[in-house]
């Protein structure tokens, strides 16, 4: 995809001398990533960034819950039992559990813009898809499509903003992160309420669509690449292992939490969901001990060595289920 000319805050890259008739424009030419984080303030250039962003996420995150609700009503429309509905979901979810790892390889392999394009540009195009869909199976595609730009958008989001935004008011700003994470998905299930009763189930994709490519003009035009791009090496065997490990578990509990109506049927004691959870923790257990020998890991797992942060996963985690 051919890139404007937008600034690239490049690393340890130099301010540009101007004259004084021009200073005042300079700025937001090169800006260093250090130069970024040693400001006392963010600028108004980096804060509607950041607010694409944040819509985006937000966005892309109200997404995974709308379809909860609707589940009745698409299955009287397409004429489909309730655990080829449960597809929607469970299928939106395993691709994130297979996106989601690889991240760190793309953050750091192509540029912000081209992820966040790519990312939104593929949840746009899936929704539009999953809104026009004459049948299950391109629903079913169009729900895979906005899961893998899902997948890359939260970590892309956090890669911005420790980066744009100064220590001291980092904590703030990922307190914001963590309001659009919780209040996305906790009112999705009351608008796909709404929408379902007064509307046709199209609708909830034709009410993101706009907002999505209105997010994804405005950072097309005014996105920055936040770092340059380098040349890690991709471990390719620790690709599939990790679809495997997270896959498995995802699926697992997925099938099982919905008993009857779950992709698969038949709650804990099913032999597909005790095969799958037990293909989902050995694959897992071997992709942790792969990423812990490896020199560039797909996923660094060094950063659980910290107690704290530690702590803090378990405890968000918790909290989440």
């Amino acid at each position: 995809m051919s890139e404007l000319s937008p600034p690239s805050i490049q690393k340890n890259s130099p301010l540009p001398v101007a004259n004084e008739s021009t200073s005042q424009n300079v700025s937001t030419d090169y800006v260093s990533t250090g130069d970024v984080s040693s400001h006392d303030t963010t600028s108004k250039h980096d804060q509607k960034i950041i607010g694409t962003l944040l819509v985006a996420a937000f966005i892309v995150i109200l997404n995974e819950t709308i379809m909860s609700v609707a589940l009745p009503k698409l299955m009287e429309e397409l004429r489909i039992t309730a655990s080829v509905a449960q597809w929607l979901t469970t299928g939106f979810m395993l691709t994130m559990a297979v996106i989601i790892p690889t991240t760190g390889f793309l953050i750091q392999k192509f540029t912000t813009r081209r992820l966040f394009i790519a990312a939104l540009g593929m949840f746009s195009i899936g929704t539009l898809v999953s809104g026009v869909a004459p049948g299950f199976p391109v629903l079913l595609l169009g729900r895979v499509l906005q899961a893998c730009g899902t997948g890359l958008m939260m970590p892309l989001l956090m890669t911005v903003i420790l980066t744009l935004i100064p220590p001291h008011r980092r904590g703030a700003a990922m307190g914001t992160v963590v309001i659009v994470i919780a209040v996305a998905p906790a009112i999705g299930p009351t608008i796909s309420g709404f929408v379902v009763n007064s509307y046709s189930w199209r609708f909830l994709f034709f009410l993101v669509l706009p907002i999505a490519l209105g997010a994804l003009a405005y950072g097309y035009k005014n996105l920055v690449n936040v770092g340059e791009p380098s040349s890690p090496k991709l471990d390719v065997l620790s690709v599939p292992i990790s679809a495997l490990g997270f896959g498995g578990i995802v699926y697992g509990f997925s099938s099982a939490s919905g008993g009857e109506g779950g992709a698969s049927g038949g709650g804990w004691g099913s032999p597909v969901v005790i095969a799958s959870l037990a293909i989902g923790i050995v694959s897992l257990a071997a992709f942790v001990l792969r990423q812990l020998k490896l020199e560039s890991p797909l996923l660094d797992l060094r950063a659980f060595g910290y107690k704290m942060y530690t702590l803090s996963v378990i405890i968000v985690g918790t909290l989440s289920m």
